[in-house]
Parts: C-alpha cells; structure tokens; sequence
C-alpha cells in the first residue's frame, strides 16, 4: 500500500503530461496565429476557433472575416493570412455561402508551399466541395491596366488575367481604360463550368481621328500664303481655265445671237412679201380678223411668232455673251486678289414663248 500513492502521482504527472502534448501537437498548424502579444488579428481567431469548434458557424465566420479583414503586410505575416481566409472559406461552405467559399480558399491555395500539410488538405477538401456550385470565369484583358467590372461592381486591382467565381446565370463584363473606348461581354454562367473569355480595350478612334486632323490642318494653315485660306482660292491654273472658257462662251454666244437676229430679218422680209401677197390675192383686208379665215392668215401668224421669237433669242444671246465677256475682262484685273470659289455656270433656257441663257453662282 505504501507503493499507491506515488503510483497514483507518477499516473497523473505522466497523463498530464501526455494530454498537454497531444494538445500541443493538435495546435501545431496554428502555432504562427498563437504567437505574438494577442493583437486584435489574433484575438479575431481566437474568438472564431471558439465559436467554429462549438459549431456556431455564423459567429465563426464573422470573427475569422473580422480577422482577415485586419491583416496587412506589417502585422501578419502570408501564412497567416491564408490560413485565415482558408478557415474563412470552410465558414462560407457551411453556410452555404459557395461563391465567396470558393474565392477565399482558392485565394488560401495559391499560398500552399507555405501553408501545413494537414491546412492544404482540409483546404482542397473544401474547394472541391465548394465547386459544383458555382461558375469559374477565366478572363484575360489587354491592356492589363485596364478596369474590370462584372455586373456593374470593379473587382480586384487590374490585372492580365483573373480567375472569377461567380454565381451560375447572367453575367455582363465591362472593361474600360481613359482614352479606349469601353468593351463589353455577356455569357451564361454555368454551376461546376468554366468560361474562358479574351477581351480587347481598342483606343478611342474619333478621339484619335480627330487629333489627327486638328494637326493635319494646323500643319496646312501654316503652309498657305498669308491671308488666303486653301478651301477659299482657286488655283491659278483653274482661273486661267475659266476666263478662256469664258471668252470663248462669250464670243459663242455673241456669234449665235447675231445668226438668230440675221434668221429674224429674213423670217420679217418673207412674212414682208407673204402678207402684201395676200394683200393683193383678198379684196377684203380684213378677211383675217374674221372666223372664217382662209388657211394663208393662219401661216402668216406662225411666221410671225417665229419672227418674234427668233429675235428675242438673238438679243438675249448678244446680252449674254457682252456680260460674259465683260466679267472675264473684269477677272484679269482682280483675280489676282480675289479670285472666285465657284465661278459661273451658264445654262441655256427656252419655253414657248422665249429663248435665252440663265448665269449661276458667283464671279
């Protein structure tokens, strides 16, 4: 009986002991979150495993978001912040939240050469839980620097290429980038699928046209003599052109009005000699003025009215070309200085009772 009591004591101090070690053991993979002088991160995760091992997942998870949100680059070092948003992702699973459970521990797994054996395998385990649920988006952006937006909301900071969860429907895509013109894409995400979407910015073509002409024309307005603005001058091998066009059109037309008014004076000797005939033939004189005229008075009027016309065309035509041949006399003394945009165009006119030419524009 004396051997009891130190048997009981020996018993206890060894289970004591081994008890602490499987304790410690257990704790191994979270040795890095225990360390340091209990800031606010570590009391988020002490808060959390709390919370997690007692099943009260929706408190769990607000104390490890909490803590994720807390960690930076000068307090916490990278396997804290992925074992973190890894316990993150595992809350987010268990209350079916698949989308941001996926995010947060792909994002954990990307870190994995730092993170324990045991973390990565519980981590992977819940991916591959989290997948079938949600819709993969592989998205590449050229420029890189330009902003992406899904469904209206920027994600993260611009990048080549992305890996997006997103939840299975609808999606819109908008990159844009100052100075581009803004890119679109819609898709149908699909639960447990991935989609592979390439996308180009393309500079602002009428921003860039534009600058190109405003210098272009700069460049031209530089070039041309003092004074003169290119889109309001004529060149000088043009006006040469037009004022021998206009003497010759001028003399054309002063030759045509003189044969209309030589063709009159015949057409008024023959209508001379048909009427003093017909005169002497009728003993009336006024037999054309009455209903019953004989066919002689009606031949005597057209030969008239052709008389009459002929004329008229013959001094409209001499009027045209002295006016034609005046403005090209004008044009040798200030075309120099002032020479037309749009010149004059001459077009001929006749009806049933006149003849002439109608001129155009401006001199």
């Amino acid at each position: 009986m004396r051997f009891v009591a130190p048997s009981l004591l020996l018993c206890l101090i060894f289970g004591a002991a081994t008890g602490y070690t499987s304790s410690a053991r257990a704790e191994d993979i979270y040795s890095t979150l225990d360390e340091g002088d209990g800031s606010t991160v570590k009391e988020h995760v002490r808060r959390a495993r709390r919370a997690r091992d007692a099943g009260r997942w929706t408190e769990a998870h607000a104390a490890y978001k909490a803590a994720f949100q807390a960690t930076d680059s000068a307090s916490s070092t990278e396997r804290e912040r992925a074992e973190i948003a890894g316990e993150l992702g595992l809350c987010e699973l268990a209350l079916k939240q698949y989308r941001d459970a996926a995010e947060h521990l792909a994002w954990s797994l990307e870190q994995r050469n730092i993170l324990p054996l045991q973390l990565q395998l519980r981590f992977e385990a819940g991916q591959r839980t989290a997948a079938p649920h949600v819709a993969t988006l592989y998205l590449s952006v050229e420029p890189p620097d330009a902003e992406v937006l899904i469904d209206g909301k920027p994600v993260s900071a611009p990048a080549r290429t992305y890996r997006l969860f997103l939840e299975p429907g609808q999606h819109m895509v908008r990159a844009r980038l100052a100075g581009h013109e803004e890119a679109f894409q819609s898709f149908d995400a699909l639960a447990g699928k991935a989609t592979t979407i390439s996308m180009q910015v393309p500079r602002a073509a009428t921003l860039a046209a534009t600058a190109k002409h405003i210098t272009t024309g700069t460049r031209e307005t530089k070039r041309s003599a003092p004074g003169a603005q290119a889109s309001s001058m004529v060149p000088s091998a043009t006006a040469s052109k037009l004022r021998i066009a206009g003497a010759i059109l001028a003399g054309a037309t002063m030759v045509a009005g003189g044969g209309f008014l030589t063709w009159s004076a015949y057409t008024e000797d023959e209508l001379h000699d048909r009427a003093t005939a017909l005169r002497g033939a009728d003993k009336e004189a006024d037999r054309c003025a009455r209903p019953n005229a004989p066919r002689a008075c009606a031949e005597l009027r057209d030969l008239q009215e052709q008389r009459d016309l002929l004329r008229q065309v013959g001094w409209v035509s001499l009027a045209s070309g002295g006016a034609i041949g005046a403005l090209t006399l004008v044009s040798l003394f200030v075309g120099r200085t002032s020479l037309p945009s749009d010149g004059v165009r001459v077009v001929p006119t006749a009806s049933g009772q006149s003849a002439g030419l109608m001129m155009v524009g401006a001199w």
